[in-house]
């Protein structure tokens, strides 16, 4: 067992506050996703937004590499990019199912299910 001391008490809070930021950014974009999956309407949700966090965690990546920051920020960098593809996965996927049109039969339709006739004049 593990003894309660302030030293251990401390390492606590850091991991917990650590796993809040690492993990927090993604909380608000749970409900959105399950609304979408609900529903299969993804009107109100802009990939715009994603597009913008995939830029802003992407570039902070890069930045990493040449300056390194403190962990849980690069954890969470990698954390939003990987949300924001499963949700423009599924905001693809669900526009593309509600936008399939039904071509018709006849580029001329159909009147009382026959072709109608096409009489052309001369003058």
């Amino acid at each position: 067992m593990i003894p309660i001391t302030s030293d251990n008490i401390l390492k606590l809070i850091t991991f917990g506050a650590s796993t809040a930021m690492v993990f927090g950014g993604i909380v608000p974009y749970i409900p959105q996703y399950l609304d979408i999956l609900q529903t299969k309407n993804a009107d109100g949700f802009s990939i715009h937004v994603c597009l913008a966090l995939l830029l802003a965690n992407t570039l902070r990546i890069f930045f990493w590499i040449g300056h390194p920051f403190e962990m849980p920020l690069l954890l969470q960098s990698f954390v939003m990019n990987i949300a924001m593809l499963v949700m423009l996965q599924l905001c693809v996927k669900t526009r593309a199912l509600s936008e399939i049109i039904i071509k018709p039969k006849s580029i001329f339709g159909t009147y009382n299910g026959q072709t109608p006739e096409i009489f052309v004049f001369i003058m």
